[in-house]
């Protein structure tokens, strides 16, 4: 056979192969844009959802995240800690991944960092189990965001259950607005204390930012605390985005607010970002807050739920004090004054 027709048929065969590669690209290109998933093909999205004894609310946690559109490919994992109510019934009713830890092992920070080991996502999504996503675009929301490579990290807004009380009404207003903000040096100054803010309830990381800071292991709590600062000091930025709307909320005891507002005094104070900015900051969303409620003691029906919030506010503000002027008290005493035993 002649050398030419030899070179000929092979230029045919390689040309059949290349057409065959890209139908087959073009056709998980397809796949893609419709949303489906094979079994081939890179994750691009991992939902990290962590759990214990959230029976009552899981269920309706993950047929939000399945129910969502636009935002591509996603896995859902589940990280159980110890659940003794059914929790554990009730996710397996769901395409997820459960991953079961013991209970004593459970770590704010470290089991946040154990479930990001486990992803395939470049997006890593934070969701509380009793966290319920308000539309079917929370999740394209969040990711949308990504498209600025120098955005590290997204959170979204925390809605009041319905129900709920007027310090946790007041409370998430005062951070979770309905405008959109861009976390980066030049707004440090304009932000105050909302700067380093940011809740892992409701949130997305970039999976190699999170591998360059990751959660802070040295704190017990406030770990999303942690690990903005360090995002936004290594220079990139995050994102407030209000679209990515979850309905959350707790409902606290006076005590309770006082123990965890110490706690937040006592981790601001460790993280080194109390300042002149972020105290004058809280005072000013202090006193709104304050005058808000004072304004509902006209009104009847509001005046028993306002005067409750109001003496919620000043605990919290005691709590707060304290918290940031531990270094003066007794060991015994913080540790009664703790709510998350952040003294050995």
């Amino acid at each position: 056979m002649p050398a030419s027709r030899i070179a000929l048929q092979k230029h045919d065969k390689l040309e059949r192969n290349r057409q065959e590669i890209e139908a087959c690209i073009l056709q998980r290109l397809r796949k893609h844009r419709a949303g489906l998933v094979d079994d081939f093909r890179m994750i691009d999205i991992s939902i990290l959802v962590l759990a214990k004894n959230e029976a009552a609310n899981i269920g309706q946690c993950l047929e939000a995240v399945f129910g969502q559109k636009g935002a591509g490919a996603f896995e859902v994992i589940v990280v159980d800690s110890g659940s003794t109510d059914g929790t554990l019934e009730v996710a397996r009713r769901y395409p997820v991944r459960l991953e079961e830890i013991p209970a004593g092992t459970f770590h704010h920070a470290r089991t946040r960092n154990y479930a990001a080991g486990l992803a395939k996502g470049e997006i890593l999504v934070y969701l509380a189990a009793d966290a319920f996503p308000v539309t079917e675009n929370w999740l394209s929301a969040h990711v949308g965001n990504f498209d600025d490579e120098r955005v590290g990290a997204v959170y979204g807004r925390h809605l009041p259950k319905p129900g709920s009380n007027f310090e946790r009404e007041d409370a998430l207003g005062a951070v979770y607005g309905e405008q959109r903000l861009v976390k980066e040096a030049a707004t440090r100054e304009r932000l105050g204390y909302r700067y380093y803010h940011m809740s892992t309830v409701n949130a997305a990381i970039r999976r190699n930012v999170w591998a360059a800071t990751r959660f802070p292991e040295e704190l017990k709590v406030f770990e999303d605390l942690g690990i903005a600062k360090r995002i936004l000091d290594g220079g990139w930025k995050i994102v407030y985005e209000p679209r990515a709307s979850v309905y959350h909320s707790h409902e606290y005891t006076t005590t309770r607010l006082f123990k965890r507002y110490f706690d937040i005094g006592y981790t601001l104070r460790q993280l080194g970002i109390w300042n002149q900015m972020t105290r004058a900051s809280m005072l000013r969303d202090a006193w709104k807050l304050a005058r808000r409620k004072v304004a509902r003691f006209g009104e009847n029906e509001d005046s028993l739920k306002a005067g409750a919030a109001l003496s919620q506010d000043l605990a919290k503000s005691a709590g707060m004090f304290l918290g940031l002027n531990e270094r003066f008290l007794p060991l015994a005493v913080k540790r009664r004054m703790s709510a998350f035993q952040v003294y050995e």
